[in-house]
């Protein structure tokens, strides 16, 4: 680490031009080819899964998607007598201009509206509520965003007093998604305002900036081109942005931080940036390869929809690693001692290099903790247990256009075929299936028959045959949502019981598609799999904290902390989106179910983060362990020495991923939400109360390792050993001569010393994660 430094500081110039050189180049690249994102929710091998297979291949005229323009006749507010009902010659008219208008721009396959010969079941039973159904000529994912406003302009156009216009569907949706990047603009804002007030100097607290900014943009571009090669979902682009930002600035921070230090002792600018990066940067490494482990842990799962994500988070991560050891220590050297405040240059031109202390709050909030272990160890936990109990309603399943804000066109149609056409006109069901001869052909005759007696079923539509004859499609509406729990139990009800008896006697095989059983299976995949993947994130940390530390205490415990963050921080999601507390004042929608996909993705991410803080913290209270071999000591010095810096990285990843609420994309804003409470509560709870207070209690138990197994384990040094400043640490019993408490001792004094060929050597351990 120390050689690459090296060259990026000698070569400074060269290495900031060949950043800017990748991030000018993916972007344009990006810019030429264009995105080719897809939500792709089937998963090979699932009922939902051959469905969709064998509609594809019997009807291919219907690859293009499916949207809606929805028309309601308000009787109290028309202007006129044709705007009391949609069958009025004068509303009728009027729409039918609109829709021959909406067939013929360009990406419109087909226009189906109800005033044809069999379009009466798209009139409402009050006559007040049409809609028409619109089939573009390829799937949403290719679909220029022009050709959807031109149908939205059009459409909406014909509106009137007393007559509303609403579209929905997700060609639709692609006219409401926001391109200007607000959700960033804010969260770099507010991370530059904390930086500033850590730092104190302006030059300073714009490095992390930029360091993030050229390597999230250079992944951002990255991302977009990796579409065309496998599946990306959509928001995969924005989750990208999330975690580099927030990490990105983390990692910067750590290392120009460490810069700090070694100004302040007296080194160089050229030697505080080596050091910096041969210590710190060493540990930056090791956490980004931790994320990236956890994050590409989603390839497990099998599902191509994941992998894209999980390629495109690590990619991001890999990028801002990178960016932090080799264009940040360039920028450092650019800035020369500007790193430090004109307070700090000035004290340290009149008083020469000085140790670093901790701050007075930290040192005594770190004494406080050691005095009551139990009864805050004791709050604490009762805060997580609190806040994890509603993660035991979580409901996974996928959000539609019926959770969007009240004030987007999506919403309003949805709303609107709710009212007129029952809750389930939202998300039909669709059957498919193949035929082998006549009595496949008599038994899906007499299907429908059958289904409109089936309990939670609204509506059957006509059957459909292809060309061939030998695929059969119709489509059933439930009484209830697509996100409801009836429909799911209505999916697994057909499938289970009416369909097999149904078939019973023939070849016919009914296979169920659409998006709530689409959905279902999306969702159940993951819940079957998803504790082998957290076995396997949580097996993983464990191990790798075990080489480091040398205990099985510190990995056991990390493990519990881990859950206990994911599980607290699940229930202020669920009650937010879930239970809809406060979700349409924060912008976010109506309540509804939990993305499937988000315990995976969250357990990665946070997986990463965690272990990040924790070895911060407990490294410093291991490194004080071996020198003195007291346990009190140890926690104490190493809470102290380590809470500011944990609580600034904190505050900065919190306030980036805060500010994703304001996206107005309701994936991202979860995903913000989930990780801003995870990192709060792991930093602020966590780290410097319930672990330290845990760690008094259990004393030298927190070290025990069985011998046998010390042999064995090989040895690894995550961050490079250094000299530390002493620096003052308040021991309990220690007070002034007036009574109150001593600033401290020295910490790091330590009778741990032996002498080697006649000079005084201090023993430190090389396997060290200390941040100063």
């Amino acid at each position: 680490m120390a050689a690459i430094a090296r060259w990026c500081i000698r070569h400074r110039l060269l290495a900031v031009l060949l950043w800017l050189l990748a991030l000018g180049g993916v972007s344009t690249a990006a810019g030429v080819l264009g995105s080719s994102y897809s939500n792709d929710y089937e998963a090979p091998g699932t009922e939902s899964g051959r469905a969709a297979q064998l509609l594809n291949d019997g009807f291919r005229g219907l690859g293009g998607d499916d949207n809606t323009i929805v028309w309601h006749a308000d009787r109290t507010a028309g202007t006129g007598p044709g705007y009391g009902s949609v069958r009025t010659p004068e509303v009728k008219q009027r729409m039918g201009e609109m829709l021959d208008k909406v067939g013929k721009l360009p990406g419109v396959s087909s226009v189906a509206g109800p005033y044809a010969p069999d379009g009466a079941a798209q009139i409402s039973t009050d006559g007040r509520t049409a809609y028409a159904r619109i089939t573009f000529e390829r799937p949403t994912d290719q679909i220029p965003v022009s050709q959807a406003e031109a149908v939205v302009d059009t459409a909406k156009a014909a509106a009137d007093n007393g007559l509303d216009v609403q579209l929905g569907g997700s060609a639709v949706a692609l006219t409401e998604s926001t391109s200007a990047h607000i959700a960033e603009i804010v969260g770099v804002a507010v991370a530059a305002v904390v930086l500033f007030l850590a730092f104190g100097s302006l030059a300073a607290s714009m490095l992390p900036l930029a360091t993030a900014l050229v390597s999230v943009g250079t992944a951002y571009g990255g991302i977009a081109l990796l579409g065309h090669v496998m599946t990306v979902a959509d928001f995969a682009p924005m989750l990208g942005l999330l975690i580099g930002l927030g990490v990105g600035i983390d990692y910067a921070l750590f290392i120009v931080t460490r810069h700090r230090t070694g100004l302040k002792r007296g080194l160089s600018v050229h030697e505080a940036a080596v050091n910096a990066v041969a210590t710190t940067g060493r540990a930056v490494v090791f956490a980004g390869a931790t994320v990236c482990i956890a994050l590409l842990g989603m390839l497990i799962l099998g599902l191509s929809f994941l992998n894209g994500v999980a390629i495109a988070a690590s990619l991001t991560v890999v990028l801002t690693v990178a960016a932090s050891v080799t264009l940040l220590p360039a920028l450092l050297s650019y800035i020369g001692t500007r790193a430090l405040s004109r307070r700090e240059r000035a004290r340290l031109a009149a008083h020469g290099p000085e140790p670093a202390r901790p701050t007075t709050f930290a040192a005594r909030w770190s004494l406080f903790v050691e005095r009551h272990p139990k009864l805050l160890g004791a709050v604490a936990a009762a805060v997580m247990l609190v806040l994890a109990l509603p993660t035991f309603s979580l409901h996974l399943g996928t959000s539609d256009q019926g959770n969007n804000p009240a004030s987007t066109t999506t919403r309003q149609a949805y709303d609107r075929l709710a009212e007129g056409f029952g809750p389930g006109v939202n998300g039909p069901l669709t059957l498919v299936a193949h035929l082998d001869g006549a009595d496949d052909r008599l038994a899906m005759d007499q299907l429908p028959s059958t289904l409109r007696t089936t309990e939670g079923v609204a509506s059957v539509g006509p059957i459909t045959f292809n060309g061939s004859g030998d695929t059969a499609a119709l489509t059933v509406v439930p009484d209830s949502s697509p996100q409801s729990r009836d429909t799911s139990a209505l999916v697994d009800r057909l499938r289970t019981d009416v369909l097999p008896e149904a078939a019973a006697g023939t070849s016919l095989d009914v296979h169920i598609g659409g998006l709530t059983a689409s959905y279902d299976d999306f969702a159940e995949i993951i819940i079957g799999k998803l504790p082998l993947f957290i076995g396997v994130v949580i097996t993983l940390g464990c191990l790798l904290l075990l080489l480091a530390f040398r205990s099985v205490g510190i990995p056991v415990k990390a493990a519990l902390m881990n859950v206990a963050a994911v599980a607290s921080s699940f229930g202020v999601v669920v009650a937010i989106f879930q239970w809809g507390w406060g979700s349409e004042l924060l912008g976010l929608g109506s309540a509804g179910p939990i993305e499937p996909f988000l315990p995976v993705i969250m357990v990665s991410v946070l997986f990463g983060l965690s272990m990040d803080y924790q070895v911060f913290l407990v490294s410093r209270m291991y490194e004080e362990w071996l020198e003195t071999g007291d346990n009190r000591r140890a926690v104490r010095v190493g809470l102290a020495e380590t809470g500011r810096v944990i609580n600034s990285a904190a505050v900065i990843m919190i306030s980036v991923f805060l500010a994703f609420v304001l996206s107005g994309e309701r994936v991202i804003a979860m995903f913000g939400i989930a990780l801003a409470a995870a990192v709060a509560l792991d930093a602020f709870v966590l780290r410097t109360l319930l672990v330290p207070a845990l760690m008094h209690m259990l004393g030298g138990a927190n070290w025990w390792l069985p011998r046998r197994l010390d042999r064995w384990l090989p040895r690894i040094s995550i961050e490079a050993p250094e000299r530390r400043g002493h620096a003052k640490i308040p021991e309990p019993h220690e007070t002034e001569a007036d009574g109150t408490e001593a600033d401290g001792i020295e910490a790091g004094e330590s009778e741990a010393s032996e002498t080697e060929d006649g000079v005084l050597v201090r023993r430190t351990p090389a396997n060290l994660f200390t941040r100063t």
